[in-house]
């Protein structure tokens, strides 16, 4: 089997490519599956989510390049759905109108006491989120964002949790917080705990190296392990905003996935895959 990718962005929301041009780019590295998953916070939206009035057009579109080149890859829709606190849960039930063949969950938000930044923003605006929200206290800021990540997984219903330690993305620059103190290693222990309970696939994203962001993947070597130990399945998507990351890394997570002990990748879709 080829390559395999189901986070995939295209300028129906922020990423640079048409869903053609990714396709057309799949084909050519050599990928047997492509899921795409534009970012959506159903029914509503920000200026990087596909806007509600053309989530049928999105389902359109990725349909005609099923069906045009279904004799050369295969083509899988569905959306990177959005967790935000009391306004929207990457949830079956609510999607359900537009039929995706599957979710991913992510929390790229946190809200609190009527104000709310995203940890994926500049680096300039998660400070200011940080500064905003907790006095500049990144360690509480580090918490409250695996507290969103964790009622994730308790209430929505997904197949795939993307990016699992995001809050790690601005703090290569920042240093807000140490991954190497003792609470953080047991918040991650607890939040493993909540990953399997769910039953969800957790992504190896090669995406915050693939853009400078890190030094490594998400979830790091740590949580991995930990996911590892706990039998939680895992999968690797490259998080490609365009056509030049659709695969990056692929290599490399997938040695660091075996050396970890995982000896097979599962999909939505279509199952598992030796490694």
């Amino acid at each position: 089997m080829g390559k395999i990718n189901f986070h995939t962005h295209t300028t129906f929301c922020d990423g640079k490519n048409t869903a053609e041009e990714m396709v057309l780019a799949a084909i050519e590295k050599n990928f047997s599956v492509l899921g795409f998953s534009g970012h959506s916070m159903f029914p509503f939206g920000e200026d990087w989510h596909i806007p509600p009035k053309d989530f049928e057009k999105y389902i359109s579109e990725i349909a005609r390049l099923k069906e045009k080149y279904s004799e050369k890859i295969q083509i899988f829709c569905g959306f990177e759905a959005d967790y935000f606190p009391c306004v929207t849960c990457p949830d079956k039930e609510a999607y359900k109108a537009l039929k995706p063949d599957y979710l991913i969950g992510s929390v790229h938000y946190i809200a609190k006491d009527g104000k709310h930044y995203s940890v994926d923003h500049k680096t300039e605006f998660v400070k200011q989120g940080i500064d905003l929200l907790y006095n500049g206290d990144g360690k509480q800021a580090v918490i409250e964002y695996f507290e969103a990540e964790m009622e994730m997984l308790k209430y929505g219903n997904f197949d795939i949790l993307g990016h699992p330690d995001l809050i790690r993305r601005r703090n290569g620059e920042l240093k807000f917080f140490d991954v190497n103190e003792g609470w953080y290693k047991d918040l991650l222990k607890d939040f493993t705990k909540a990953v399997k309970k769910s039953g969800v696939i957790a992504e190896i994203n090669t995406g915050g190296k693939a853009r400078g962001c890190t030094e490594d993947f998400y979830p790091s070597d740590f949580l991995l392990e930990l996911f590892f130990n706990a039998g939680i399945p895992v999968c690797i998507s490259s998080d490609a905003h365009n056509t030049e990351f659709l695969d990056f890394g692929f290599e490399e997570a997938a040695a660091l996935a075996k050396k970890t002990g995982y000896k097979e990748l599962i999909y939505p879709c279509i199952g598992s895959v030796k490694i």
